[in-house]
């Protein structure tokens, strides 16, 4: 689960599409989609953020994949794997004769030692903590240059599906996590404007013909914050994909060319808002009083009008959210949970209960201050910034004063991760996989991207330390009701505690080229391009799979 921007000029959007018009070599294909912020990093075991994530998948070579539209695992640099009886150790048999982009050869080396730094606790890799069912260490056993067996400290249901998100480095070359072993390389990064993603020449996958993947020769990025400019030059033929459209966007792009666009329903991600409850931030005494209440946190969450959120903001492309888990993931999701519904008036009774009282129009705590509080969200997303100024408006009809403060990414993220210099933030998360073990990273309290209080030594609260429970027993036992009884349990802990306020679940929005080719869209990220080494360009036709 990860991190899913200022409206420019029009002299500044001329500039920015100037910038973007430059051409591929000639003679070379070349893909072009664009991401909303500069990747955070290039080492694939510290990914949390949504752009980082689109550079790993590219890059990164892994043991298995999971087919994004069977959901079924395939082998990749493993050729085969088994399991252990009681599910706490995985054997990988690996493909030979497999080299990394900078020629550095492939063995179980590599594999031992990225399990090592994955599991390192002084790295706090994001990526391991969904392997962290126990406490204790990770072995592994190397036998020759094509076997490794890793053993955890106890069982971890569906520890396979798990590797499809570790992307193996070399333990040897001195390009350290340049080198890889997915179908492309970064070439070049231009930071804040572009990446060029070159075809690694010594990709190992081969089609049914003999031609070595990928077909295309190489993939743009093209940090793009501004969603509207995003959808000019989709429109204009500039770009070959919208991977996740707004629904201002897709109902434009659908007006002119509707056979380019699909809605499959409500996705996976959701959008929420939650409170920093962070000990040492900066914040006055008092509103860490309000923030870490959860009679404060519950009232703000039946202030908000969601219906209205799905139908002005996102044109009924959307449903208002319950939990962490969405209606789409059908097994997973808790079903006797509902949205908290619209009720101002219980609001304030619950707010008067806690000690505030309402003067003059204006909320007041029992020591006398106002209740005003800032909401930071990313600038330019504009689906973001409408939600906030609708909610700005709800919590006006209750006396509370919200300002919305919007940044550009980087320092969005800066504020939530290091410096938590701020009061409120209201961002989406994206679900990568259905199975709930791939959310460890927010949900135990000492994972880094656990947000509204990250990286806790000892949880802060009881109901955190349930959570960490019910998680980590869940991803431990092969009994799938008791599996599922754990995680509908910690839904209705989180509906009960609100440190998130979930607000809706978009419908997953996507739009493509019919110049872009052999592509099946899937409801799992990343839902265009998950089958990147098959996808072609033009009049290239690839061989039959």
């Amino acid at each position: 689960m990860k991190l899913s921007w200022i409206r420019p000029s029009l002299v500044t959007i001329a500039a920015l599409m100037a910038a973007c018009a430059a051409s591929a070599a000639p003679g070379a294909s070349e893909l072009r989609f664009c991401i909303g912020a500069q990747p955070k990093t290039f080492n694939p075991l510290l990914v949390d953020d949504d752009a980082s994530e689109t550079v790993r998948y590219l890059t990164g070579g892994v043991l298995v994949r999971l087919d994004r539209n069977s959901q079924k695992l395939l082998p990749e640099l493993a050729t085969s794997w088994t399991i252990n009886r009681d599910g706490s150790a995985i054997t990988f048999v690996l493909r030979e004769n497999v080299r990394f982009s900078d020629g550095t050869s492939f063995s179980a080396d590599d594999v031992a030692y990225t399990m090592q730094k994955l599991m390192d606790p002084n790295l706090h890799s994001p990526t391991g903590d969904a392997f962290r069912s126990r406490e204790g260490t990770v072995s592994t056993k190397v036998v020759g240059k094509s076997r490794i067996t890793v053993t955890f400290p106890g069982p971890i249901v569906g520890l396979d599906r798990l590797f499809d998100q570790v992307a193996i480095m070399s333990a040897t070359s001195p390009k350290k996590e340049m080198a890889v072993l997915g179908p492309y390389y970064v070439s070049e990064n231009k930071a804040g404007a572009y990446l060029l993603l070159d075809r690694n020449p010594n990709y190992w996958k081969h089609d049914p013909g003999g031609r070595q993947l990928p077909y295309i020769d190489r993939v743009r990025l093209d940090v793009q914050q501004n969603r509207d400019i995003e959808a000019l030059r989709m429109s204009r033929g500039e770009i070959d994909f919208i991977n996740s459209l707004n629904a201002e966007s897709f109902e434009a792009l659908k007006s002119k060319a509707p056979q380019d666009v699909l809605d499959a329903g409500v996705g996976l991600d959701s959008e929420q808002m939650w409170f920093n409850q962070v000990p040492a931030s900066p914040l006055p005494d008092y509103k860490k009083a309000w923030f870490t209440s959860n009679s404060f946190r519950r009232a703000i969450s039946s202030s908000i009008r969601r219906d209205d959120l799905v139908r002005v903001v996102f044109k009924g492309h959307a449903q208002p959210a319950v939990s962490f888990i969405s209606p789409a993931n059908k097994f997973w999701f808790n079903q006797k949970l509902q949205p908290h519904a619209f009720d101002s008036q219980a609001a304030l009774r619950a707010l008067n209960a806690d000690g505030f009282q309402m003067q003059n129009g204006t909320l007041h705590d029992r020591a006398g201050h106002p209740v005003e509080f800032s909401l930071i969200t990313n600038a330019g997303n504009k689906d973001r910034e409408r939600m906030a100024a609708m909610i700005q408006q709800d919590l006006a009809a209750i006396g509370i004063r919200l300002n919305v403060v919007t940044l550009d990414f980087p320092s969005l993220i800066e504020r939530i991760t290091r410096t938590f210099n701020y009061e409120a933030c209201l961002l989406g998360l994206v679900n990568d996989d259905l199975d709930p073990n791939t959310q460890m990273n927010i949900w135990l309290s000492s994972a880094e991207n656990h947000q509204w209080n990250p990286g806790q030594k000892t949880p802060a609260t009881p109901w955190e330390a349930e959570i960490d429970r019910l998680m980590r027993e869940q991803a431990s036992t092969l009994d799938a009701k008791k599996r599922k009884q754990d995680v509908d349990r910690v839904q209705e802990i989180v509906w009960e505690q609100q440190p998130f306020i979930y607000l809706v679940n978009k419908n997953a929005l996507s739009a493509v080229s019919p110049n872009l080719h052999n592509v099946h869209p899937a409801v799992l990220r990343p839902q265009i391009y998950w089958n990147i080494d098959q996808l072609t360009l033009g009049n290239e036709v690839a061989t039959a799979h």
